[in-house]
């Protein structure tokens, strides 16, 4: 079934003005291109994805970035229609497309040059959340598609449209999510599957593989391309850096506490990656590249969520230790442009130390909010992490056991009824009521009122999150022509805090046949 039916108030023809595209990225391309023989990529057009139709568009997200209503049932006016533009089939004036180059460490081993493989940079435009880049993924093969499709499949990229949506419902930082187009075309994965194209907007797609690419050789242009780089990276995202004394060094820093507090978001709503590689780290610290991410059920420190992570390099319990990995690449990739860090001054191995401070400070007031401590107190990082040791014991389920923990009566004993939608979720008993009671001791010491402290944590524990097997039933009726439960968790997931008339099942436990899904690097 079509995503919407085209109301009769549509406009005839819309396309954004020529004039909001500000295309500052491909400007410094070309600009590099011409002096230095060093350009950020290579201009591109997408491959025409024949007989697109919408699955689903991101009403809040065309409504924040100015875009009429109905924007998405106009008919052709300047260029084309946002269908076919936004399928990779056509162009709006002003566009400045582009597929970017980069370099990267995959799963920890140095691959070299990457690139925008099955991405396509349409351009920036300037926005009333400020200037948004446009970006196509599966709009067809680049010159960095290693020999690849450069296509996207209907179920990867259903999970990547609704996950984004979700994690911005969740506060987490995260690249969004406007269109998701489908094609009978079709793609060869492990089966034949059917073509579909993202668009995803962010203030901007730079990752730590951008500074990689310019910095593994001797070559003096690229060592300019990569000043040019944090300069651009600096003026545009990080103006209160412009008078800093050496601003390599000084968006190393930034970048490491945004990263400390991404890693943070993450871990406290069991949100696993899958794949943290250094060329899906964001610059901006956004969580970006939804392949085979996976939101935790029962709780396992040590779950891997990604199929093809054999090593399980990226499972939760690894993630803030991969994201300090991850900066400290960053840092070897901005070397050349810190003359201060020449023979033994420590000034590098200083600001990654911060992390040490950024991200323990970032996870306990994470912790802290779960369970709706008003005040800080030095032992709270370790009630948590007793809290997730019992969790760990029985594979309690990790969003369903912080959500029930919001009505806890911190005035009654662990084994009263009152608390038994709680009690009740672990199979150790007394390892529950041990814990428990520190719990009551510390909520009673800072003067705790349940209402007021279950207020609260509502506000910070999701009832929904999207859970693999959510994604699998909306994979499965998409597949089968109807995108209804597509719409319907996008819906749902944009407020995961709010509990949602006819939605209980998915606040619920999963199913049993849910531990069977497999998402791999292909996903």
């Amino acid at each position: 079934m079509p995503a919407d039916t085209p109301p009769s108030a549509a406009p005839a023809s819309w396309a954004p003005e020529p004039a909001l595209w500000l295309n500052r990225f491909a400007g410094l391309s070309r600009e590099l291109g011409e002096r230095l023989s060093v350009p950020l990529g290579t201009p591109w057009e997408g491959d025409p994805l024949p007989r697109p139709s919408w699955v689903a568009t991101n009403a809040n997200l065309a409504r924040e970035l100015g875009w009429p209503e109905h924007w998405d049932h106009a008919e052709a006016g300047q260029g084309a229609s946002a269908l076919k533009v936004l399928s990779g089939n056509a162009q709006w004036p002003g566009m400045a497309p582009m597929a970017t180059v980069y370099s990267g460490h995959q799963f920890g081993v140095w691959a070299g040059q990457l690139g925008d493989g099955r991405a396509l940079l349409l351009g920036e435009l300037d926005t009333p959340l400020g200037p948004q880049e446009i970006q196509l993924k599966g709009a067809g093969s680049t010159p960095y598609s290693r020999r690849a499709d450069g296509r996207a499949v209907l179920r990867s990229s259903i999970r990547e449209f609704l996950c984004s949506e979700a994690m911005h419902g969740l506060g987490i930082p995260t690249t969004r999510a406007l269109t998701l187009s489908a094609s009978p075309k079709p793609v060869m994965r492990e089966t034949v599957e059917t073509a579909a194209v993202v668009t995803r907007v962010a203030p901007s797609f730079i990752r730590f593989g951008h500074f990689e690419h310019f910095s593994y050789t001797q070559n003096p242009a690229e060592r300019e391309a990569l000043q040019a780089l944090v300069d651009f990276v600096v003026t545009h995202h990080y103006p209160e850096l412009l008078d800093a004394p050496n601003r390599a060094l000084a968006l190393l820093e930034a970048v490491l506490q945004r990263t400390a507090s991404l890693m943070a978001a993450w871990q406290s709503v069991g949100f696993c990656h899958g794949v943290m590689n250094t060329d899906n780290m964001s610059i901006l610290g956004l969580t970006i590249d939804y392949g085979p991410f996976g939101f935790l059920d029962g709780f396992n420190p040590d779950h891997i969520c990604n199929h093809s992570d054999t090593q399980g390099r990226y499972s939760w319990n690894n993630q803030p230790q991969i994201g300090y990995w991850n900066l400290r690449a960053l840092a070897q990739a901005l070397l050349p442009l810190i003359p201060e860090a020449k023979g033994d001054n420590p000034v590098v191995v200083n600001v990654l130390k911060g992390y040490e401070t950024h991200f323990p400070a970032a996870m306990r007031a994470r912790w802290r909010a779960k369970l709706g401590l008003a005040t800080d107190q030095d032992d709270d990082g370790k009630l948590a992490v007793a809290l997730l040791e019992v969790m760990a014991q029985g594979a309690v389920d990790f969003t369903i056991a912080f959500r029930r923990l919001a009505g806890w009566r911190s005035d009654l004993p662990p084994e009263a009824p009152e608390n038994a939608p709680v009690r009740d979720l672990f199979l150790d008993r007394a390892a529950f009521d041990a814990w428990a009671l520190r719990y009551n001791a510390r909520l009673q010491a800072e003067g705790s009122i349940d209402a007021e402290r279950a207020e609260r944590m509502r506000r910070v524990n999701p009832v929904y999150v999207l859970r693999n097997h959510m994604a699998e039933v909306a994979i499965k009726q998409a597949q089968a022509g109807d995108y209804s439960e597509v719409q319907r968790l996008h819906r749902l997931l944009q407020n995961p805090f709010d509990e949602q008339p006819g939605a209980e099942a998915d606040a619920g436990f999963p199913p049993d046949w849910a531990t069977s899904i497999e998402v791999s690097c292909s996903s």
